[in-house]
């Protein structure tokens, strides 16, 4: 007889999530990972100059602060919390910021102070009850059905039309900006309802990172898993569920790698739906060594820890229609973190880092380096002065390095409503044959969270 109950394929933050929630059960559980550290997506290496730090691919955590799960077993983050979770520059040093309070980021946004309230006040005044429903497994009538209903009706409708609320450039700037995080043009469905909770998020919770590097989450989950008597075995990559012990089998994995290693084992409706999924969009990344910190022509943008440079609403707007259309957008929007600036263990005494990337075509090895830092420039003049290093992942490179990212998405697959609600689908973690999907392609989707992974145990314990 074999010593695990369970196994769990893939050890980033859901696979961890997953383990331990399996262990917490009383569950005899291996995890087991191809790479020789846990982490997936959630690492942080010497990328460029010795003793600078860089977040790999995720780098701050919303969902990560707020995870109901993180929350249930007490995770051990030292979370730091930069004084604006995120700004958003515009040209002659005109800039929107979201700061803690409602009412302080409602008076730096002018005529739209009272538009901006009235939308994100009665998210942030019940957070708790929209957050278990944002990252719930939302395939049958939530338990908090009035947030649910109350966010499909703004959340619901496309970016592009709950932007008409606002009249200014700062607002309808600092809106696209935390929208873009949903990977996907502005025309589609639910595109708003990233926007609402993650600025909802950053008001009731912040945008924090984690000290010492997002590595620091996963092995916190790591040690929590391992300390309920969990096994993990590293560099072993897994071609079969054959191959695994006896028992129930946990994929942190997207659909097509599900089908190589369980296809005898899914049932012919769930291969239906797995054959539906496609890839989101990819990324271009780059992280930068520097000799001091980035000089934005603005006030602000230097106390925040998240930076959306895009420029006005119809620029960030371009850009994402562009992507989806198949083309490289000449001013991309960039998400750019600056975490030495409030993390002294990133870099060496008086240099910082800095993380960025923007959406291109899936599977793009287009090189976007000189368009991002150009952008970059505009906003902050002098900054490419002060560029020590580069290291650069295009889409192919990203999926090199963690082969969840088909070509270069790092969002668990190309967002829209259907993905949010798994529409059809009473059961999305399930796959037949006790083998349960508990990626980021299963719902609440992408983020630093666990929620997945939990969400499927959930459902195979039940």
């Amino acid at each position: 007889m074999s010593e695990f109950d369970a196994t769990v394929v893939g050890a980033g933050p859901n696979g961890l999530a997953a383990a331990t929630e399996l262990a917490r059960n009383g569950h005899k559980t291996l995890l087991v990972e191809a790479a020789d550290t846990v982490g997936g997506g959630t690492r942080t290496e010497e990328l460029t100059l010795p003793g600078f730090h860089h977040d790999v691919c995720s780098a701050i955590h919303p969902a990560g602060v707020a995870s109901p799960f993180f929350a249930e077993i007490g995770l051990e983050i030292d979370w730091v919390q930069p004084p604006i979770p995120f700004s958003h520059p515009l040209d002659g040093g005109e800039v929107a910021v979201l700061r803690r309070s409602v009412d302080d980021t409602a008076d730096g946004l002018g005529a739209d102070a009272n538009s901006y309230r009235t939308l994100m006040a009665p998210i942030v005044d019940e957070i708790d009850e929209y957050v278990e429903t944002a990252l719930g497994p939302v395939t049958i009538i939530p338990e908090h059905f009035a947030a649910f209903l109350r966010l499909g009706i703004a959340g619901g409708v496309p970016v592009s039309v709950l932007s008409r609320r606002f009249s200014t450039r700062r607002g309808r700037a600092l809106f696209s900006g935390v929208a873009a995080h949903a990977i996907a043009p502005f025309s589609g469905l639910a595109t708003s309802a990233v926007g609402l909770m993650l600025g909802a998020i950053g008001h009731s919770h912040g945008w924090p990172l984690a000290r010492g590097g997002s590595q620091t989450v996963t092995e916190a989950l790591a040690r929590r898993f391992t300390d309920l008597g969990g096994t993990i075995e590293l560099g072993r990559t897994v071609t079969s569920v054959d191959d695994l012990p006896p028992g129930k089998v946990f994929l942190d994995v997207m659909p097509p790698a599900a089908f190589r290693i369980a296809g005898n084992r899914i049932s012919p409706s769930k291969a239906r739906r797995l054959s539906r999924w496609k890839p989101g969009p990819g990324v271009f990344k780059v992280d930068w060594a520097l000799d001091g910190p980035i000089p934005w022509d603005d006030p602000l943008s230097g106390s925040a820890g998240t930076v959306h440079v895009g420029g006005r609403y119809a620029e960030v707007a371009a850009a994402e229609r562009a992507v989806a259309k198949g083309e490289h957008p000449r001013n991309p929007f960039v998400l750019l973190s600056q975490q030495s600036l409030f993390d002294e263990t990133r870099a060496p005494a008086g240099k910082h880092t800095a993380w960025g990337y923007c959406h291109v075509p899936n599977g793009s090895d287009v090189d976007m380096t000189e368009a991002i830092e150009n952008q970059i420039e505009r906003f902050a003049p002098g900054f490419k002065d002060l560029i020590l290093e580069r290291a650069t992942r295009n889409s192919y490179q990203l999926q090199t390095y963690n082969p969840n990212y088909l070509g270069g998405d790092i969002g668990g697959g190309q967002y829209g409503l259907k993905k949010v609600l798994q529409i059809g689908d009473k059961s999305p973690y399930s796959l037949g044959g006790d083998v349960y999907l508990c990626s980021s392609a299963t719902p609440p989707g992408a983020g630093v969270h666990g929620m997945c992974g939990y969400h499927a145990v959930r459902a195979a314990l039940s």
